[in-house]
């Protein structure tokens, strides 16, 4: 396991944004590499425990211009090993995938989609980091602070797993978040410089979450928030993840509770943006799946 802490994005990504056009066509599609079922009340607080809803485990895969570049990486190929060597004895009742997979490696090969060679991890839980493995051509970026848990990789939940982050193969960058305020957060990174890519931190769930705002071709707004919210609908009255569940993967609930009012606040000023969490079937299934393309 490698790490280049500090290198700024903007340099690290020069050659890769002076090849892109001034106005190049941004799209983006939903890698869906899993799900399991579950009560929505275990998803969300009071969301009631006789409805059953999807949790979709997937990559965002962004194109922009000729470039492509994936947003998590959902399960992958190696998961079944993963999850037998780090997931708790415990746990494997309540935090659990269904069969089949279909990794984001072998769907984007099949599709013929170039070799990927850019990921931004919203954070290094064991569900969004299992497909890095599948991508060793590919530099992981992450922000600081949540470089600093994938170092104390270790088996169990609410942080990171040896078996998927501590490859020697695997080559991390630390992001370098810029002083420039965007939609309310006082932090950003223009990943193109041209508005249609934009990071910014996401603190609480993990130390070191992160979020990602995409506006397409069309001009459509999408803002891709990691695991901050397991289902939009929480943002209406600003609900919490269910209790327990929060206690064993939330790092800092009281962070992560602001980051949902800073959401709340955002859909009042931005009504027309569209919030995806990462595990939100309802939301992700209007969307389409790759490889349909949201343009």
């Amino acid at each position: 396991m490698m790490f280049k802490h500090c290198l700024p994005l903007v340099l690290a990504l020069a050659s890769w944004s002076a090849q892109a056009q001034a106005k190049a066509s941004v799209e983006f599609a939903i890698v869906k590499t899993g799900k399991t079922t579950t009560l929505k009340g275990m998803m969300v607080s009071s969301g009631g425990f006789t409805t059953k809803v999807d949790g979709n485990f997937s990559a965002i895969l962004v194109k922009h211009g000729q470039t492509h570049f994936l947003f998590d990486s959902g399960l992958g190929t190696q998961v079944a090993q993963q999850y037998r060597q780090d997931m708790p004895w415990w746990a494997r009742a309540f935090f659990k995938y269904d069969e089949p997979v279909v990794p984001a490696r072998t769907q984007l090969d099949q599709a013929g989609i170039p070799p990927i060679e850019r990921i931004f991890l919203s954070h290094a839980h064991w569900d969004h980091a299992s497909g890095l493995a599948d991508f060793p051509q590919a530099v992981v970026w992450a922000a600081p602070e949540e470089l600093t848990v994938v170092q104390h990789a270790a088996p169990g939940l609410g942080g990171s797993w040896p078996s998927q982050v501590s490859l020697k193969s695997l080559r991390w960058q630390a992001l370098d978040f810029k002083p420039q305020p965007y939609k309310g957060f006082d932090r950003s990174i223009d990943v193109f410089a041209d508005g249609s890519v934009v990071l910014v931190p996401l603190f609480g769930h993990t130390p070191g979450s992160i979020g990602m705002f995409v506006t397409v071709g069309s001009g459509k707004r999408f803002f891709f928030c990691g695991d901050a919210v397991w289902r939009a609908d929480a943002l209406k009255d600003g609900r919490p993840k269910f209790w327990p569940a929060s206690l064993i993967v939330d790092k800092d609930r009281e962070q992560t509770q602001h980051t949902i009012e800073q959401m709340r606040e955002l859909i009042k000023q931005d009504p027309g943006l569209v919030v995806v969490p990462a595990h939100d079937d309802a939301v992700q299934s209007k969307l389409s799946y790759f490889p349909l393309w949201v343009k």
